[in-house]
C-alpha cells in the first residue's frame, strides 16, 4: 500500500501514518521527493486493511493499493527515476555509462592493460572479476582476495571506479572494502540473505536478472536491498534461457522498456553473457542503448585466446574501441551521450 502524502505536509503528518502503520504490525518505508513524501506500508496482510484507516490521517493526498509483488522498486513508490552516483558517475543519467574489463583477475598486468585500454575508449567504470561462480568445481574459481587486491591497486592507479561480484555472505565485507559497486550475479539474484547483506553495506548494488527469471521476480529481488535502506540499485539484464541455442543465452531487450516503465532504478545491459562469442556482442549492445539502456556491462581482454573464463566472448582492444565510436552514434540518435 503506498500513501502519498500531500505537498508540504509537516513532519508530524508523516510520523502519526508511519506510527499508524507499525501499530498494525507493517513495516514502512519512506521516500523523500522534491515535493511529497511517498510511505511504502509493507507486509503479506496489507490488503486486509482498510485504505481508509490512512486516507482520514491529516496531511495524508492519497492512498492506493499496490497489486505487484514488487513495491520499493515501483514506480509508484518512487516515480522520478533514481540516479545512482559513483564517483562522480552518474548511471541513470543523461549519460550512457559503460563498464567494461575481463571477465575474471588473472594477472595485475592483465588488468592494468585492459584498464588503460578501455579508459581510453571511453569506458568510465573498470569490471572485472576476483571470485568467479563456475558450473564446474574444477573450473577456474577466480583469484579471490588476491584478485580484490589487484582491482584496488590499478584502481588506486588509474583513478577508475571497480565492479566486481560478490557471491557469499561472508565476503560482502571483504569486497565491498575493494569495489565501488558490488555485482549480484545471475545464480544469486534470488539469494536473499546475500540481498540484505549487500543492501546494508550502503554501496551501490548492481543486479543481475536470473537467468530463468521473470521481470516480476527481478523487481521483487531488488526490493529486498532496497529495504535494507540502500538506495543504490542498478538492474542488470543478461539475458534468460530460452528454447534458443544459437546464442548463449537470449537478451530480453522488451525487459528494458518494461523495466524503465513500471521501476524506477536504472537498468544496464550485458551484451556479452547472451552472445557467448564476440561477434554477436556489438549487435546486442547497440540494441539495448537504442532501447533505452543507461549503461552496459562488457567483456575485453587483452588476447580472449589465452583468457581462463569465457574468452569466446570477449572482445580485443581494437574490437573496443570500434564498439565505442558506433555506440557514440546510437546514443547521440536516442538523444543521450557516451
Amino acid at each position: 500500500m503506498i500513501v502519498e502524502m500531500r505537498k508540504g505536509a509537516s513532519k508530524d503528518e508523516i510520523d502519526q501514518v508511519v506510527a499508524k502503520a507499525r501499530s498494525m504490525g507493517f513495516d514502512v518505508q519512506l521516500n523523500h521527493g522534491t515535493e511529497k513524501t511517498v510511505v511504502a506500508i509493507l507486509g503479506s496482510d496489507t490488503g486486509k486493511a482498510p485504505t481508509d484507516v490512512f486516507a482520514l490521517l491529516p496531511g495524508v493526498g492519497s492512498v492506493q493499493r499496490i497489486m505487484k509483488p514488487y513495491k520499493l522498486s515501483s514506480r509508484e513508490f518512487k516515480p522520478a527515476s533514481t540516479i545512482v552516483t559513483v564517483s562522480d558517475i552518474q548511471i541513470g543519467g543523461p549519460q550512457v555509462v559503460v563498464m567494461a574489463g575481463p571477465c575474471a583477475v588473472e594477472s595485475e598486468e592483465q588488468v592494468f592493460q585492459t584498464a588503460e585500454a578501455v579508459m581510453k575508449a571511453g569506458a568510465r567504470i573498470l569490471r572485472g572479476g576476483a571470485y568467479k561462480p563456475r558450473t564446474s568445481p574444477f573450473a577456474f574459481q577466480g583469484l579471490q582476495e588476491e584478485g580484490l587486491k589487484i582491482l584496488s591497486r590499478v584502481k588506486a592507479s588509474l583513478g577508475i571506479p571497480i565492479i566486481t561480484e560478490v557471491m557469499d555472505t561472508h565476503e560482502v565485507d571483504l569486497v565491498a572494502q575493494h569495489a565501488d559497486i558490488l555485482q549480484v550475479g545471475a545464480r544469486n539474484m534470488q539469494n536473499y540473505s546475500l540481498l540484505r547483506e549487500v543492501g546494508k553495506t550502503g554501496r551501490p548494488v548492481m543486479l543481475k536478472r536470473g537467468f530463468s527469471s521473470t521481470i516480476n521476480e527481478w523487481l521483487t529481488a531488488a526490493d529486498y536491498i532496497l529495504a535494507e535502506g540502500n538506495e543504490n540499485v542498478i538492474l542488470c539484464e543478461r539475458g534468460i534461457r530460452t528454447f534458443e541455442d544459437s546464442t548463449r543465452f537470449s537478451l530480453d531487450i522488451s525487459s528494458i522498456p518494461v523495466a524503465r516503465k513500471f521501476s524506477h532504478l536504472p537498468i544496464i545491459v550485458d551484451p556479452s553473457h547472451p552472445a557467448g562469442h564476440f561477434e554477436y556482442v556489438p549487435a546486442l549492445a547497440k540494441a539495448g542503448i537504442a532501447a533505452g539502456a543507461d549503461g552496459l556491462l562488457v567483456e575485453v581482454h587483452p588476447n580472449p585466446a589465452q583468457a581462463l573464463v569465457d574468452g569466446l566472448q570477449s572482445l580485443t582492444f581494437s574490437n573496443f574501441e570500434k564498439l565505442m565510436a558506433e555506440l557514440r552514434l546510437v546514443a547521440q540518435a536516442v538523444g543521450r551521450s557516451l
